[in-house]
């Protein structure tokens, strides 16, 4: 079982200080990792921008992260620079493949060169057993917890066993895959035309009745409902007999 407050770690640390901390990571890594084709001043450069401005402190991380700089493009005839200035290409973020620009500000010869970086962040993840076919329910014996590169792919792990429990995959899900959000879907419960019980509730007071699914429902969207009087109320389905209506 995955650790509750690793996991909400996880999910909420902001972007921004994730950047922070992977980059001390390569500022850490990137003397013992010097790529063949790199002149060492130019390392030594980025990692000292990286030491400056992206300092991590002392944020512990729940992930265990692996920094790797990749080479130069050994067809660059790079020109001698007394200010060589590094920095992250627009829509670049140091996780998985990825690349830092470095660019002469101060030379005989402007250039720009990018110099590749791999990213890896292992942390605690749910595998798959088995094969799971679309529409197939989850449960909790479907995955096993492990750990996996959560910069592996874009889309995000979902590390909480509780966000993948009760849904069904987008596709067939194979032994071993790492579950990500982009692979699971909260399940429809009831289909048009279902009983249904409506939880109506306002400030101190709640009202429970019967009513007649006029839409699919699936957990955690909104669903439609016919009541016996004929008025339609519009809620959130909490379960696979219950919708909640705010008033």
């Amino acid at each position: 079982m995955l650790h509750r407050s690793v996991i909400a770690c996880c999910l909420q640390r902001p972007l921004s200080a994730w950047v922070l901390l992977l980059a001390g990571w390569l500022a850490a890594t990137a003397a013992a990792q010097t790529p063949a084709g790199a002149p060492p001043d130019l390392l030594a450069t980025a990692q000292q921008w990286l030491d400056q401005t992206l300092t991590p402190g002392n944020t512990p991380s729940p992930l265990r992260m692996e920094v790797r700089l990749g080479t130069l493009d050994p067809r660059l005839k790079l020109a001698p620079c007394q200010r060589v200035e590094p920095y992250l290409p627009p829509g670049t973020r140091l996780w998985g493949a990825t690349r830092l620009g470095l660019r002469c500000v101060q030379g005989t010869s402007r250039w720009n060169a990018f110099l590749p970086v791999t990213v890896r962040a292992w942390g605690p993840a749910w595998a798959v057993k088995g094969t799971v076919a679309p529409g197939q329910v989850l449960t909790d014996a479907d995955a096993l917890a492990v750990e996996v590169d959560w910069a592996q792919s874009a889309s995000p792990i979902v590390a909480n066993q509780a966000d993948w429990v009760g849904k069904t995959p987008t596709r067939t899900l194979s032994t071993g895959q790492a579950l990500r959000q982009d692979m699971i879907r909260a399940a429809q419960v009831f289909a048009a035309g279902a009983q249904v019980r409506v939880s109506a509730s306002g400030t101190g007071f709640e009202v429970v009745g019967r009513g007649q699914a006029i839409s699919a429902g699936v957990v955690g969207q909104i669903a439609r409902v016919r009541m016996d009087n004929g008025q339609i109320l519009s809620g959130v389905v909490a379960d696979d007999r219950t919708v909640r209506v705010l008033l």
